[in-house]
């Protein structure tokens, strides 16, 4: 069986245990706001800045606008990587088998025949990690990632939710398809098109219809829908490369559009690069036009760099070349020739600023 642990509010979490005077304060994690006129992204906040409607990825000066008596705070990662790398060997302890997904958050593999001790295998885990990081997880408990990821999501924080196999259908059926990972808002939308709202209505779609419409990634959808998922829970294994996609509403070749597109998907690469732990030595942009023809760029550069205006920059002369030719209907940013950064590497601070 596979456990899905998922930190809540990872970053801003660590800020309220290492200043307890923020308990119960909205408090947001990123750029700084300065007065609503900021750039770059919420890179998370707390519970209590949720209820103002701000969420991660969100430009920082919209957060300042929704809530300016928030107390926006700057990345630290040293400290969070210093977190992440005690509360991972813990949860390693536990694992038969251990794959790291992010800063905050795994999967684990557990042998055993019941899901009564998987249970308490979880309470353990939360315990210790309450008890020795006070922090506090959410665990999602299924037969395999996708259940146990979407369990996860379900009661944060601090949430414990245990699908059995038998319960699988039963529990996916009723829920909305943006659950299921993959299916973005382009995806959903076009879904809703065809009168498929829910995974159940997913799962008794025609597969053969959803595979003309979607090609593989249709089959895909079909068999998770179904409560399918084979994937393995794999121990670590080096990221080759990070990036971010969007697709737009429609087809575009206004250069002011495409330029802020690539400002959003460089913040919220540049995040993913940080939250990961890695510097990179290349930039990429993939280009997609009207008609479907893909094109990709890439530009490397002389050392490892955190440097987010660096991203923005090489990848707006990338993309400048793709401008006016034909319509975009979608952009992407990518980082590669990743190294993974080490604590003796003094300018990890700057991975965000």
């Amino acid at each position: 069986m596979i456990l899905l642990v998922d930190m809540d509010s990872f970053f801003s979490s660590i800020e309220v245990v290492e200043h307890p005077e923020l308990t119960g304060l909205p408090v947001v994690v990123g750029a700084d706001p300065k007065e609503g006129a900021g750039r770059g992204v919420v890179s998370t906040c707390s519970y209590e800045a949720r209820g103002y409607g701000i969420h991660s990825g969100m430009p920082i000066s919209r957060a300042y606008r929704l809530c300016p008596d928030a107390r926006f705070l700057p990345v630290n990662m040293p400290l969070y990587q210093s977190v992440s790398g005690r509360i991972m060997k813990i949860l390693r302890r536990y694992a038969d088998k251990f794959q790291k997904v992010s800063i905050d958050e795994a999967f684990l593999d557990i042998k055993m025949d019941n899901f009564d001790d998987a249970v308490r295998i979880a309470q353990n885990i939360k315990k210790e990690i309450l008890n020795k990081e006070k922090l506090t997880c959410s665990i999602g408990i299924g037969p395999n990632k996708l259940v146990a990821k979407i369990a996860s999501d379900i009661q944060k924080p601090d949430g414990l939710i245990v699908v059995r196999p038998d319960e699988v259908q039963d529990f996916l059926d009723p829920m909305p398809v943006k659950r299921i990972p993959g299916i973005g808002k382009k995806t959903e939308k076009t879904l809703k098109s065809m009168q498929i709202e829910t995974i159940r209505e997913l799962r008794e779609y025609d597969v053969k219809e959803l595979v003309l419409r979607f090609g593989k990634w249709g089959y895909q959808m079909h068999a998770l829908a179904c409560g399918i998922d084979e994937r393995e829970v794999k121990e670590d294994s080096a990221v080759k490369s990070i990036g971010r996609e969007v697709t737009f509403e429609e087809d575009t070749s206004d250069s002011g559009v495409i330029h802020n597109s690539i400002d959003i998907l460089a913040d919220e690469t540049h995040t993913a690069l940080a939250k990961a732990g890695y510097l990179f030595r290349t930039v990429s942009v993939k280009v997609r036009f009207e008609d479907f023809d893909t094109h990709t760029r890439a530009k490397s550069i002389g050392s490892l760099s955190s440097d987010l205006e660096l991203i923005k920059n090489l990848s707006k002369k990338l993309i400048d070349e793709f401008i006016g030719k034909k319509k975009i209907r979608l952009i992407g940013v990518r980082l590669s020739n990743l190294q993974r950064i080490t604590m003796r590497q003094t300018s990890l601070y700057e991975f965000i600023r």
